[in-house]
């Protein structure tokens, strides 16, 4: 008995033995994937629904998609790539997600400052645009704009302004992705003298790019106080029968809400009810004054909100309901608005202000803590967009749009908390590399797809021509 035991123990010791050298071998023989870049040896922030974090995490991307986050070892061990970023010493998050601006503004930082939101527009931005808007202007302004936001880790961004076609061509031509939307407004200007030949532009715009990679076309009809109802209506058909994003201003200032109320007697939010406007992938841009009474209504119809909080402080235009908003299950993204009115794209710096803004507000520190402002900035910015399956957080399927950000300065050490870290003491220039659909854009800081000097120089150049045009104006 013991030694048929003995020989029974022994054959079982064998058979596992052999079994694992079988594994051994297949995990040997096993081909490593090879995919087109790894970014690995930083701390990789998710952003997903787990809000899942890897220290040392890795990203592994094949062409224009994410096919594997996780720890780093595990990563390396399933796959090799043909370029590799090390991100040792940084932390890896999405690229942020700009939900409002006008990027060609950029030409226009500084010019009008300390003043009201009619005042700035009226005295100063539309004589200022009706003497300076061209084509080559908003080429110039958008590459000044496109490359201040991938050096500061924003790789989306959704914008409203004139020739919205050569906006969308200076991006794709930068590897930026956008949702521009073409301005319909009612008086002339530089591309349409009435809303209905910016309506035309406007579908001229969505025939251009639709189903494009990178581009994203939009309807923007600029807001209920500068347009009328059948026009706005129109904008609304056009977007609906192509399928497109809407995008408005919306609620910015009380006297916007005053002057519906007298004039519609409705605020802004029931009154674009009442038309019919309101619908999917509609992005409203401010909702500063909207009531809890009138959340159910936007969120019924789906609608986003781009918080801006730095031109809302700036322009004295007030405190958007933001946590109310969040309360009511409405998304809201952030935006920095038009560096005319910030003055900066610095999404980091958006992040900061949104969550120090409402807790000082509100009294409760607990308010927009950190987590929901990089996800307002990520995840929350691509869903009121309607592009969450494709950006927003690094998980496998989704485009590989991500940034990689140091954190080797004093200013970011000790480290004890990545996402603390991102909402509270990174900057736009602590950001280091940028991949946008899986296109490495900027490397260390140097850029790859736009020429840095002669962006510089053009938009200076062109700063003397827009000085020349409003100095007398502006006195």
């Amino acid at each position: 008995m013991v030694r048929a035991r003995t020989q029974r123990m022994l054959q079982l010791s064998l058979v596992v033995a052999l079994a694992g050298a079988v594994w051994v071998s297949f995990r040997a023989q096993s081909p490593v994937r090879e995919v087109s870049l790894l970014v690995t040896g930083g701390t990789v922030v998710t952003v997903d629904g787990a809000r899942g974090i890897f220290a040392p995490g890795a990203v592994a991307v094949d062409g224009t998609d994410i096919v594997a986050v996780g720890p780093a070892a595990d990563i390396s061990n399933r796959f090799s790539a043909r370029d590799r970023i090390d991100a040792t010493g940084s932390v890896v998050i999405p690229g942020l997600i700009n939900t409002h601006t006008h990027a060609p503004m950029v030409l226009y930082r500084g010019l009008a400052d300390d003043v009201s939101l009619m005042d700035w527009l009226q005295r100063y931005i539309f004589p200022a645009e009706a003497k300076t808007v061209s084509p080559e202007m908003v080429r110039t302004g958008t590459r000044l704009a496109i490359l201040e936001m991938i050096q500061s880790g924003t790789t989306a961004f959704a914008d409203m302004y004139y020739f919205e076609e050569e906006i969308a061509r200076v991006a794709k031509a930068a590897g930026m992705r956008a949702v521009p939307g073409q301005t319909i407004i009612q008086f002339p200007v530089a591309d349409a003298k009435t809303p209905a030949d910016g309506l035309t532009r406007a579908e001229a715009f969505i025939k251009e790019f639709q189903d494009d990679e990178l581009i994203v076309p939009a309807v923007a009809p600029h807001a209920m106080y500068t347009l009328d109802a059948k026009s706005l209506v129109a904008s609304r058909a056009l977007a609906n029968k192509y399928g497109v994003p809407v995008l408005i201003h919306f609620a910015e200032t009380a006297a916007e809400v005053k002057n519906s109320e007298t004039e519609h007697k409705m605020t802004p939010v029931r009154y674009l009810d009442s038309i019919g406007f309101w619908g999917p992938r509609t992005l409203a841009a401010h909702g500063v004054w909207v009531t809890a009474a009138e959340m159910p209504i936007l969120r019924k119809h789906g609608v986003g909100i781009s918080h801006n909080p730095e031109s809302n402080m700036k322009l004295a235009s007030g405190i958007a309901p933001v946590p109310e908003f969040m309360t009511a299950g409405l998304t809201v993204g952030l935006g920095t608005d038009g560096a005319a009115s910030n003055n900066d794209l610095d999404m980091f710096e958006a992040m900061r202000q949104a969550a120090l803004l409402h807790k000082l507000h509100s009294g409760d520190p607990r308010v927009i803590p950190a987590p929901a402002a990089l996800e307002m900035a990520t995840i929350a910015g691509a869903r009121s967009l309607g592009l969450d399956r494709l950006i927003g957080s690094l998980e496998p399927g989704k485009r590989a749009d991500l940034a990689v950000v140091s954190m080797a300065s004093a200013r970011q050490t000790p480290m004890y908390d990545p996402v603390s870290h991102l909402v509270y003491a990174t900057r736009g220039d602590d950001v280091r590399t940028v991949v946008i659909n899986g296109r490495v854009v900027m490397r260390d800081r140097k850029m790859l797809t736009l020429d840095e000097p002669a962006v510089l120089a053009e938009a200076r150049k062109m700063a003397g021509s827009v000085r020349a045009a409003v100095t007398p104006a502006t006195k």
